[in-house]
């Protein structure tokens, strides 16, 4: 039919009698002596694999059915030696006059070089795009791990449908290694893992307790092997059509610190390339996880101190409410240094502080709770604001720290409503009016804390404004109000909205604005409401104090201020050059002629009308007389000019001292500028 060495060989096959003849050629090419075959085509199945034999018989049905004349298929031979050669079929088919499939005639040649050529060309460019899909995915998986913080964030990039899923995983658990024993973490989808062992103890039969064990990857190559390795595991996730696995130890630093299954459906074994990107994948993840546990640990740690260091209770101020929220960051940032205070001080008074030191860690909760005691501490020794702000900021540089820290603190006299303001690099307060409306408080500036001491600059002005009942001061850090991309002033104007339109109840105001589900912004937060109530029980009205030493200008001068911003808010502006004059010569008085300090009061008193009432207290306990200017115009005016100035003044001794006071009547509030 076709001669010997062309490497093609004919046949010819009787469909009715099943008689297939095979030329000498077409024997050689199965590898097979004439005395090995009886024209039986089931006598082929020694040299056709039995997968080949079903590909091959099914293509020539589907031609016997369809009505083809000719078919053609590729088809495996194995040879006695067990090597594959591939051979390729033509097949003509003949009919009878209904059609019907009688007879086969065609041809049989060796394939091997030309698929094999082919073969190679194709494995090679499928190679390069799995290499290139298993690069990608190594590349992809550990850029995001790379921004994964926490656990759960370890945990999502895992069960990511683009993460490795890809690799053909179907089911995903991971555990932790606690004390000896294993909790599980993850699982995907729900249902991957087997009830009863949500905590396992190490050398428990499971494959993860294995792997942790042997810190050694497990590949579980087939259903069988599965099961007879891990009787015990395999009836319950049987049902899941598992066909293979592969458990990975997570090792950092040395050692387990997890254990991560990867169970596939649709695959048996693993090449050793596809074990080699498993385990870098794994080596990946164990860095990661690491990092993630002791940032949630470092994290816990800040939380707790910053709890610590922040007011357990916030002391009862008559005649104020107050609230105060703080608000952690949200998932995935870093504990930070905000914090609020309420100074109760005498004379029915109160400090309100609210502050944020620079960074997101322990060091800032650290340095967070040492300046909020030393403000505290200077405010509680009497320091005008302005002095608290330079000292705090003289102590924050001291501490050996690189860290700054923002600040606002107001000290208010709730029986006047006057508010002594003092910013050092921090937000602007809000003014909640008893309309309900909401505005901005512009407050005179100076540099954060720490920063003003470096560059010596501590000189903080203060800002002077009155709060009326049912007025509300808010105090809040930048974490209220900042959001990524967005302007601040646009957070403040928007906190603003909110604040005017909220509930007038404090606690819930502040629930709204900073509670766990409120606020704006995604960074921590803090946040300290005051609002100015009126109090039933009688009282002389407001009271301001300062302490002037003698040979300090800086306090001469801060008490200057003291005075011209209380009698502008306290509504005797009319008045105030006057007031202003007398106070100062009463002051320049208790310095010029005692050794010690003098202390300066201002209060509003209520009575047939209403006085502004100015107290300088010295430790001499000789008392000042009127008296006639001398010749050199100097001496002696001080108390002519408080006695033309003033509506009434006096002298009260004090046991080792004595105060010198003079009164101004004012008009009512409401009646005058």
């Amino acid at each position: 039919m076709y001669g010997p060495g062309l490497g093609m060989g004919g046949f010819d096959w009787d469909l009715d009698t099943r008689v297939l003849l095979l030329d000498a050629e077409a024997l050689a090419l199965f590898d097979l002596r004439t005395d090995e075959f009886d024209n039986r085509p089931e006598s082929l199945a020694t040299r056709v694999p039995p997968v080949e034999a079903h590909r091959l018989d099914s293509q020539v049905s589907r031609a016997l059915k369809d009505g083809s004349v000719n078919y053609g298929a590729y088809f495996r031979v194995r040879r006695r030696d067990g090597t594959l050669r591939w051979t390729h079929t033509q097949g003509h088919i003949l009919r009878d006059g209904t059609g019907r499939p009688v007879r086969i005639v065609g041809i049989v040649r060796d394939a091997t070089r030309e698929l094999s050529e082919r073969t190679a060309h194709r494995e090679r460019v499928e190679a390069e795009a799995e290499r290139r899909r298993r690069t990608s995915i190594v590349r992809n998986t550990t850029a995001a791990l790379a921004h994964a913080r926490t656990v759960d964030d370890v945990i999502d990039v895992l069960k990511d449908t683009h993460g490795l899923a890809n690799l053909g995983a179907s089911n995903i658990v991971m555990g932790l290694v606690e004390s000896g024993r294993i909790r599980l973490v993850a699982e995907g989808p729900v249902g991957s893992y087997v009830p009863g062992t949500r905590v396992t103890r190490v050398d428990e039969p499971y494959p993860m307790s294995e792997t942790v064990r042997t810190l050694t990857p497990r590949f579980i190559e087939s259903p069988e092997e599965f099961a007879d390795s891990y009787p015990v595991l395999w009836p319950h996730i049987e049902h899941l059509g598992i066909t293979a696995a592969a458990y990975l130890p997570l090792i950092a630093q040395a050692r387990p610190i997890g254990a991560l299954g990867l169970l596939y459906q649709d695959r048996t074994g693993f090449t050793e390339e596809e074990r080699d990107v498993i385990v870098a994948l794994g080596s990946s993840i164990a860095q990661s996880l690491q990092r993630a546990m002791l940032y949630e640990q470092e994290k816990d740690l800040a939380k707790g101190l910053q709890q610590a260091m922040l007011p357990r209770t916030i002391p009862g101020v008559a005649g104020a409410d107050i609230a105060v929220r703080y608000r952690s960051a949200a998932l995935g940032r870093d504990i930070g240094g905000d914090w609020y205070d309420v100074i109760p001080l005498p004379g029915g008074r109160v400090g309100a502080v609210i502050g944020d030191v620079q960074g997101h860690d322990t060091h800032a909760a650290a340095v967070m709770g040492q300046l909020r005691i030393v403000l505290r501490a200077y405010a509680a020794e009497g320091h005008p604001p302005s002095t608290v702000m330079a000292r705090a900021s003289g102590f924050l540089h001291e501490l050996d720290t690189d860290r700054f820290a923002t600040c606002l603190y107001a000290e208010a006299d709730l029986s006047t409503g006057v508010v002594q303001l003092v910013r050092a690099g921090h937000i602007d307060p809000l003014l909640r009016l008893t309309d309900g409306t909401c505005r901005r408080v512009p407050v005179d500036g100076g540099l954060p804390l720490g920063l003003s001491a470096e560059f010596g600059r501590l000189d903080y002005p203060v800002t002077t404004v009155e709060l009326d009942p049912d007025q509300a001061l808010l105090l809040y850090t930048d974490g209220l109000v900042e959001e990524p991309g967005a302007d601040l002033d646009d957070g403040t104007r928007a906190l603003a909205e909110l604040v005017s339109t909220g509930p007038r109840d404090l606690e819930d105001l502040a629930e709204l604005l900073c509670g766990a589900d409120g606020g704006r912004g995604e960074d921590d937060a803090a946040l300290l409401l005051l609002r100015r109530v009126v109090v039933d029980a009688p009282r002389s009205g407001g009271r301001l104090q300062q302490h002037v030493a003698s040979g300090d200008p800086e306090a001469l001068v801060e008490a200057r201020h003291m005075i011209r911003a209380a009698v502008r808010a306290w509504g005797a502006r009319d008045r105030a050059d006057e007031i202003e004059l007398a106070a100062d010569e009463l002051i320049t008085n208790a310095l010029t002629h005692t050794d010690g300090p003098a202390i300066v009061t201002l209060r509003v008193v209520s009575g047939a009308d209403r006085r502004l009432r100015v107290d300088v207290e010295d430790s001499s306990s000789a008392l000042p007389r009127l008296r006639e200017a001398t010749d050199d115009g100097v001496s002696g005016r001080g108390l002519l000019l408080v006695d033309r100035l003033a509506d009434v003044w006096g002298v009260d001794s004090r046991g080792s001292g004595k105060c010198v006071w003079c009164e101004f009547i004012v008009p009512a509030r409401g009646t005058g500028r």
